[in-house]
């Protein structure tokens, strides 16, 4: 499961999106250890395992183990940093008008039953880029230039600029770390 976690950032993928190219490259079921036939845990598990690493607070310590791994094998930022950004789609919400005013004021509705709650993505943000329009967050990363780790990261909603993040990634102590955070960066708390 921690491998699941690799892949995902290394190709940003989502939760479904590496359940399904886990089933459709045999590359990825060779580095996950499985055969043709296995079974593949599906979009829920993958989050699910997420959840119960943030929940026991064991996330940070799995990856400080992994980068002290790929340290003594040689696996160690030496040559340069690349700092960018890509757009992480998620659904979009079909809101009201007045339901996108609450959720930009950081209130939920007050009409929303608990399960429309659990449905809905409020974090997330448009942004234009190109033309073209996308709901959700930004996945900003530090890459070593050298060997292609990620060695930070931060997660914000898209409509955060890069050059907020760029000076926070270059900063922080390097911790190559290899996943998606769990929830994004509330850019209100900068």
């Amino acid at each position: 499961m921690f491998k699941i976690l690799i892949l995902q950032s290394l190709y940003n993928l989502s939760d479904e999106a590496v359940e399904y190219q886990i089933l459709d490259r045999m590359s990825f079921m060779r580095f996950l250890g499985l055969q043709a036939g296995d079974p593949v845990p599906d979009a829920k598990t993958i989050w699910l395992f997420r959840e119960q690493l943030k929940a026991a607070g064991r996330m940070e310590y799995l990856f400080k183990q992994f980068t002290e791994f790929l340290a003594a094998n040689g696996y160690t930022a030496k040559q340069g940093q690349i700092v960018d950004a890509s757009i992480v789609a998620v659904p979009r919400q079909r809101n009201s008008r007045e339901e996108n005013r609450q959720i930009k004021d950081g209130t939920t509705p007050e009409d929303w039953q608990e399960a429309k709650k659990r449905q809905k993505d409020v974090d997330a943000r448009w942004i234009k880029k190109n033309g073209k329009t996308y709901y959700g967050y930004k996945n900003h990363v530090d890459i070593d230039v050298k060997h292609k780790f990620i060695r930070d990261y931060a997660v914000t909603d898209a409509a955060v600029h890069d050059s907020q993040v760029f000076e926070e990634l270059l900063m922080r102590p390097i911790a190559a770390v290899m996943c998606m955070p769990i929830r994004p960066t509330d850019p209100r708390s900068r």
